[in-house]
């Protein structure tokens, strides 16, 4: 292993800071929007696909829906609400981590996001502290597990596709990464990262 790759959500970040919960748990009593409603009618559209391999801005297309579904709600709002409350942090694994880099293994996020939450994660939550850098799918134009992310986070990070680790909590993710021929492991809440650097080691 010369490159550990990481997954965002399900592995470092678990909903809200507060308590873990998904962060829609109190959409509706704080900002008067049915979850059900949100995910049918923005994220299992085509909308979300647009905008997670960056082929759409998040905002424009976010008050698109929010015109039918919510008039009363911005997407400007909905947007900070939902990075807020979905930025708890695995503390004891960034820990795990910091120690590992400074033992030299470089380390990227792998993960599908869009643009500014991408941005939300290095810049408010200080990734960019943790990690070298970080390849999502609006940057790459796929997401996970589509073949063409590994094979163009692979090409970026410059080193053969069997020297890569990944983990990931999405076991789709982990098939399609070992396909390309990365080193991965399921990740689970009761999971640690000597389990992972076990894993690899086999």
């Amino acid at each position: 292993m010369k490159v550990l790759m990481v997954d965002v959500d399900g592995v470092l970040v678990h909903g809200r800071p507060g308590d873990g919960l998904h962060y829609c748990t109190y959409l509706e009593r704080d900002l008067g929007l049915k979850r059900e409603v949100l995910q049918e009618e923005f994220f299992r559209k085509d909308h979300w696909g647009d905008v997670v391999t960056g082929r759409d801005n998040l905002e424009p297309r976010l008050t698109s829906v929010l015109e039918r579904i919510a008039p009363g709600l911005s997407a400007s709002t909905l947007i900070d609400y939902w990075f807020e409350n979905d930025s708890r942090l695995d503390q004891a694994l960034l820990g795990d981590l910091a120690a590992l880099r400074a033992k030299g293994i470089p380390m990227y996020l792998a993960t599908n996001q869009e643009h500014r939450r991408a941005a939300y994660l290095m810049e408010k939550l200080d990734l960019s502290s943790y990690f070298d850098g970080i390849f999502y799918s609006a940057m790459l134009g796929y997401q996970k597990p589509a073949p063409e992310f590994f094979r163009l986070a692979t090409e970026r990070v410059g080193i053969e596709a069997h020297e890569i680790a990944f983990i990931d909590d999405y076991p789709a993710n982990i098939e399609a990464a070992r396909q390309f021929g990365w080193k991965a492991m399921h990740w689970t809440p009761t999971a640690t990262l000597n389990d992972a650097l076990a894993a690899f080691s086999q």
